[in-house]
Parts: C-alpha cells; structure tokens; sequence
C-alpha cells in the first residue's frame, strides 16, 4: 500500500511539473527555471522533509560518485524531456518518453547480464513500432524535438540502473537531496555560458527555450515557479520511497498514470487533442510495457511458488 500510494503520489505531483514547465517555455530559459524549481526543491527538502528523514544526516553518504553519476542521468533525462515539451503536445512527449520500461530491459541485459525471454523481446519490439508509430519517419509530421523524449527515456534507463545499485544503502532522502544538488550545479554551468542570451536568436522552440537570457521572474509567474519546485521535490522523494518500498513490478503500473493525466492536461491546460495516430501510437507504447510489468510480476510469481525457490 504504501509503494502504490507515494507511486501515485509521484505521478501527480510529476505531471504538475511538466504542465507548468510547459507553460513556462515560452517566456524563460530551460536551464534558469530548472535552477529555481532545484532551489525552491532543496528548501522544501530541508525544511519539511529532511527533518523526517534524520535531518542532516541525509547529507551523509559513502557513495559521492554514484550520487552523482545518478545526479547527471536525471539532468539529462529532464533537460531533454522539457526542451522536446516546448515544441511538442503534452501527451505525445509523455508517451514517447514511456518507452523507458523498455529501454531498461535492454539495459538490464547489456550491463547487468540479466535473462529475458522471447515474449518480452517481443514486447520490447511492439513498443518501438508504437514509437515509430508516434514519430512518424518520413511524413511532414516528423519533427526532430519528438527525438528528446526518446533521448529522455535512455536517460532514465541509466538512472535505474545506478538507483539499483545504490538503492538498498542509500534512503529516498539522500538520492533526492544529491539529485537536486546536481541540478544547482548543471543549471549555473549553463547560466553561465548561455544566459547572457547570445545564443537566443533561434526560431525553434527547444533550442529558443535552451539559449534564452535569463530575465527577472514576472511576479504573476512566482508561485508557478514555487509550485514547480515543491512538486518536484514531492514527486522525487515520493517515487524514490515508492521503489524502496515495494517491488518494482507493484510500483511501475502506477507510473502510467501520467499517460491519461497528460492527455487531461493537454486538453484542458494548452487545447492539445491527440489525433488518431497518436492514440495507436500511446496504445503500443503502453501495452508493451504494462506487459512487460505484468511478465515480470509474473515470473517473479512462479519462481517464489517453486519447490526450488523455497529450499
């Protein structure tokens, strides 16, 4: 119950983020509201969850590198996600982006040696048609912001497998606090060399939103900017929690909960109505790798239930 709740919890709180990002890609640069969302992130970590968690204590960690390593996964997994978000519609970035089950299966067996089975290559296959599907090669549809989920989802591919490794010694604290700290960092880096606007003569939408100057926040715009952060902050200590919590296989259904909740944002938020190609390319995406969950949860079924499991 409690890998399910703060697993939903996570979604929402994730998918507020992403439509009021969106929102802001038109008038800010990617790297200077990332830099505030990680700021206002790290105050609410401080101030409301820290002291839940040991307090500063979950600054303390034997492993820096990982932290680290980890850190830089998930800023390109955002940065990505968020420049293909001022150019494309809410819901198609998201599904694209949904890929990421798969892409870690492929990960599991080229760098953690894992076994998967023919059903679940076929799975794996079916969920890359449903992105070509999404993409659209060749037709005047395609755009090559729709690449920047993709590259997202590779992004967080990396990022479990590392969360894996350091998972069972680190808390969801500790990996939030350093995730959060690596944006600070990434972000004044870019501020620095792009922030005076030199770059910000571009007439795509990613690239206009990358190379924007920094500018003062408009006062209306504050407590989007506040909202942006502590969403953050809940959807990453949340989703991190969650995963500690429970198995992978109970946790990960509930992260496609962002699937519909985009669409309703879409509509609702920016008039974005997926067309039908896109609805068969969400239902390939989607299918794949909630089979690929219900395989996994399956296969971990039966190895328990077996006489040799339980000796």
């Amino acid at each position: 119950m409690l890998g399910a709740l703060t697993a939903t919890v996570a979604v929402l709180f994730f998918s507020i983020n992403d439509v009021a990002i969106k929102f802001l890609s038109g008038g800010y640069a990617l790297h200077q509201v990332v830099l505030f969302r990680s700021l206002i992130g790290l105050c609410f970590l401080a101030a409301i969850i820290a002291p839940f968690a040991g307090g500063f204590r979950v600054l303390h960690t034997k492993r820096l590198g990982m932290h680290m390593l980890r850190g830089l996964c998930v800023v390109f997994a955002n940065m990505t996600f968020f420049l293909g978000l001022a150019a494309m519609p809410l819901a198609e970035a998201v599904a694209i982006f949904f890929v990421s089950p798969l892409v870690i299966t492929v990960f599991s067996v080229v760098f953690l040696g894992e076994t998967v089975g023919p059903r679940r290559w076929v799975a794996v296959t079916v969920g890359l048609l449903g992105v070509i599907v999404m993409l659209r090669p060749g037709t005047q549809a395609f755009q090559l912001a729709s690449l920047l989920p993709l590259a997202a989802a590779f992004g967080y591919a990396a990022l479990h497998m590392l969360t894996r490794k350091i998972g069972t010694t680190e808390t969801a604290a500790t990996m939030s606090f350093y995730i959060q700290l690596m944006f600070v960092l990434v972000c004044l880096v870019m501020g620095l060399f792009f922030g005076g606007g030199q770059f910000a003569d571009q007439s795509d939408p990613s690239l206009a939103f990358l190379f924007r100057a920094w500018v003062w926040p408009d006062p209306a715009d504050y407590a989007v900017l506040v909202l942006i952060g502590a969403s953050s902050a809940i959807g990453g200590f949340c989703i991190s929690q969650a995963y500690r919590a429970s198995e992978a296989a109970l946790v990960a259904p509930f992260e496609y909960l962002a699937m519909p909740l985009s669409i309703l944002w879409g509509i609702m938020v920016f008039g974005e109505w997926p067309d039908f190609i896109s609805y068969c390319g969400i239902a390939l995406i989607l299918g794949s790798g909630l089979y690929m969950i219900w395989r996994e949860w399956r296969v971990g079924a039966q190895l328990v239930d077996s006489p040799k499991a339980r000796r």
